[in-house]
């Protein structure tokens, strides 16, 4: 794609992920669609999800997909709870493969957080009169019989030891259900204030077993699922943790503590840290952190540096040079974008174009390129 003995720009570049290459270090990240059916995605994620690997991104994520039923937050939203899911979901990463792209799967479970409405209604719980028109309530599970703080949450089920063993397995066979789906990459949903992180929060764990008290104890949810997830996920692929970095008031959840857990979790066999925020408290991803361009950067820079793990730099990264930027000051392995590629699919084409590459337009599949190229001689300009 790029001209013998010119340096290619990182954000370009490929990447080693154990056994397979990324094409670039462009990161379709998970955006949930609210667009599924029973859990199964629909002609709506091929189209939706193909755009971007034709795009010419090098990893791309489906939205946030659910370890089980009532593990959604709507029930719109995805899961790979079914053997019959799998067909629907190897077409699209057949697809996306086919692009050059990597085809990567984000697993959760929305704890206590589940049971809602759609963003557009606020995330609304739902209640008896949403069971009038099909949308029946159901109960959360949590760490502890702890609502989430939006006004009318029903209380969660407190997971007892038993439960938690069960629900371990219930992440393991997700993870071999996405092996079956073809997915290259599967990530760890432990942010935003879902399942996970209700464990790994003090406010949110109020247990005084195990699984609770003391940062330890708090974390060991998170990696019993990790091991569990590893064990089955191929060894020559990668596997990623997203966490939110920092959350709670008065440091309820701190860099420290993320650093801790980046160690742990690397020690269990997880490749790339994606660094997130907030979650428990409040809406999904917010926490008190000024919204500038790349407001997560520090986060994911310390989590490579003082982890030793690879990380991924996600938050109002717009602007193909300041991508470049942080990857060429060593900040992050990976840049992940979400509504900017809503807005612009192809916008690792347009960075290509904006760091200098002559000939981007072969990022794009022939079909596409030909037709541009022939443009550009009809403009007057050189033909790439």
């Amino acid at each position: 794609m790029h001209d013998a003995g010119v340096r290619l720009p990182l954000l370009l570049q490929p990447i080693p992920l154990r056994g397979i290459y990324a094409r670039n270090r462009i990161v379709v990240s998970p955006m949930c669609q609210y667009e599924s059916r029973n859990g199964g995605p629909t002609d709506w994620h091929l189209v939706t999800l193909g755009k971007y690997a034709i795009g010419g991104a090098g990893i791309v994520f489906t939205e946030e997909t659910a370890v089980e039923d009532r593990g959604r937050k709507t029930y719109e939203c995805a899961g790979i709870y079914s053997d019959d899911h799998v067909p629907a979901y190897r077409r699209i990463t057949d697809f996306i493969r086919s692009q050059g792209a990597l085809p990567a799967i984000q697993l959760g479970h929305a704890g206590r957080r589940a049971s809602s409405d759609a963003p557009w209604h606020d995330f609304k719980p739902l209640d008896e009169g949403d069971a009038a028109r099909g949308l029946k309530p159901w109960v959360g599970v949590s760490s502890s019989a702890i609502p989430a703080s939006r006004a009318g949450s029903s209380t969660p089920i407190a997971m007892s030891a038993g439960d938690i063993q069960e629900m371990i397995g219930v992440w393991r066979e997700a993870a071999l259900r996405s092996v079956d789906a073809g997915f290259d990459i599967c990530e760890i949903h432990g942010a935003h204030g879902y399942l996970i992180h209700q464990f790994l929060s003090p406010l949110a764990n109020r247990r005084n077993d195990a699984y609770g008290g003391d940062l330890k104890g708090r974390m060991r949810f998170a990696l019993e699922i990790t091991e569990a997830v590893r064990a089955v996920w191929p060894q020559d692929r990668p596997l990623f943790f997203r966490c939110s970095a920092t959350d709670g008031p008065d440091g309820h959840w701190s860099m420290d503590d993320t650093i801790t857990l980046a160690r742990e979790l690397s020690h269990r066999g997880v490749d790339v840290i994606t660094c997130s925020s907030g979650g428990i408290a409040g809406p999904i991803n917010t926490e008190i952190v000024p919204r500038v361009p790349g407001y997560h950067v520090p986060y994911a820079e310390r989590v490579r540096r003082e982890a030793g793990v690879k990380s991924v730099a996600v938050g109002l990264i717009t602007e193909a040079r300041h991508a470049e930027q942080i990857l060429d000051a060593g900040q992050a392995d990976l840049i992940a974008l979400a509504r900017e590629l809503l807005f612009d699919p192809h916008w690792p084409l347009h960075a290509a174009k904006e760091l200098g590459i002559e000939n981007y337009l072969d990022m794009l599949p022939r079909g596409l390129s030909w037709w541009l190229k022939r443009r550009e001689i009809v403009r007057g300009m050189k033909p790439n």
